[in-house]
C-alpha cells in the first residue's frame, strides 16, 4: 500500500499525508452516522465537555467509562453563563468517542478495512489493535482548540507503539482548524503521561512529567496540514501535533482511530480501559469487515 519511499518519510518526519485514501461516499455515510448519534444521544447528569489542555475537567464517570461505549463531549463553549447551550445540541458537541469503531455497523464499516490494516502493516505495524477511536466535529465558531501534545501520552504502551489515522471527513484548512504538526518532533522524548489516578475503577486522574524539554512552540515550530476531504494523515504516537480553535462558519469534521501493537504492554493506569468482556479487535488484511460482536 506504501511506498518506501512513503514510509522513509513517515519514519523521518513522524507523519504522512495520503490523500484521496477514503471514497467520498464512506465519509458522506460517516458524517451522516455521526450527525444521526448526535441526535439519538441523551446527556446524563454531568455535562461532560471535552479539552485536551486541561484533561481533569472532563475526568468524570462517563468520560472514565468511554472505553466501552459511545457517548458525547461537549465542546467548551457550549454552554452560556445560564449553564443553557448556545445553539442546538447537534452544534455542541466537540467528539464523540470512544468505542464506535465496534459498537457502530457504519463505523465498523469505515475503521476496519484491508487497506487500513495494509497500512499500519507497513509501517510496522502488521500486529494492529484499535485501542480507540473519536469523530471530531470542530464545530463553527465554537470548534475548541486542541492544544500541543503527544498521542502516547494519553494512550501509553510500553514500547510505545499508539500510532494516529486521522481522516478528514471534509476539507481541513487553516481557517477552520487543520491540524498542525512538529516535522521528526517524535525523535524527541515523550513529555508526560495521564494516568487515573487510583486503580483501573477508581475516579480522577493526573498528569506525570517524564521529560521537562518544552513541546514545541506553536505556531513556530509545526506546519499545517491543509487537506482535502477523503485524506488519511498517519501518526507517530509521539509527534506533538496541535489544532487551532474554529472561529470560521463552517466545521471540519474528522475521524481519528489509535492502534497499538499487541506486542506492547498496556498498563492499567491508563485512563481508557476496556471492559473484560470487551477486548481490543485487530486490524485484518485478509478480512473486510465481521459482524459487530
Amino acid at each position: 500500500m506504501l511506498s518506501s519511499e512513503q514510509v522513509e518519510r513517515f519514519q523521518r518526519d513522524g507523519y504522512l499525508v495520503l490523500e484521496g485514501f477514503v471514497d467520498p461516499a464512506a465519509c458522506v455515510e460517516l458524517k451522516q452516522r455521526a450527525v444521526e448519534l448526535v441526535h439519538e444521544w441523551q446527556p446524563g447528569a454531568h455535562r461532560t465537555i471535552f479539552t485536551t489542555d486541561e484533561q481533569e475537567r472532563s475526568s468524570n464517570e462517563e468520560f472514565l467509562s468511554s472505553g466501552g461505549k459511545v457517548w458525547c463531549f461537549f465542546e467548551e463553549e457550549a454552554f452560556g453563563d445560564d449553564g443553557q447551550l448556545r445553539q442546538a445540541k447537534e452544534l455542541s458537541i466537540n467528539k464523540i468517542g470512544h468505542a464506535q469503531h465496534d459498537l457502530d455497523p457504519v463505523f465498523e464499516r469505515f475503521t476496519y478495512t484491508p487497506e487500513l490494516a495494509e497500512v499500519a502493516t507497513d509501517i510496522g505495524l502488521a500486529d494492529a489493535l484499535v485501542l480507540q477511536s473519536m469523530y471530531i466535529f470542530k464545530q463553527p465558531g465554537i470548534g475548541g482548540e486542541v492544544g500541543c501534545h503527544q498521542d502516547a501520552t494519553f494512550l501509553y504502551t510500553d514500547p510505545i507503539t499508539v500510532t494516529g489515522f486521522w481522516f478528514a471527513i471534509e476539507d481541513a484548512t487553516l481557517e477552520n482548524g487543520c491540524l498542525w504538526a512538529a516535522p521528526g518532533g517524535h525523535h524527541a522524548p515523550l513529555s508526560k503521561v495521564f494516568k487515573r489516578a487510583g486503580g483501573p475503577d477508581d475516579g480522577g486522574t493526573v498528569f506525570e512529567e517524564l521529560d521537562a524539554s518544552p513541546l514545541p512552540a506553536v505556531p513556530d515550530d509545526l506546519v499545517p496540514l491543509e487537506v482535502p476531504a477523503g485524506t488519511l494523515v498517519l501518526l507517530d504516537g509521539r509527534l506533538p501535533h496541535w489544532s487551532d480553535v474554529n472561529r470560521s462558519g463552517r466545521s471540519r469534521h474528522a475521524y481519528s482511530v489509535h492502534c497499538i501493537s499487541a506486542a506492547s504492554e498496556y498498563p492499567e493506569w491508563n485512563w481508557l480501559q476496556r471492559p473484560a468482556d470487551m477486548p481490543l479487535r485487530r486490524l485484518d488484511r485478509n478480512d473486510a469487515t465481521s459482524s459487530v460482536r
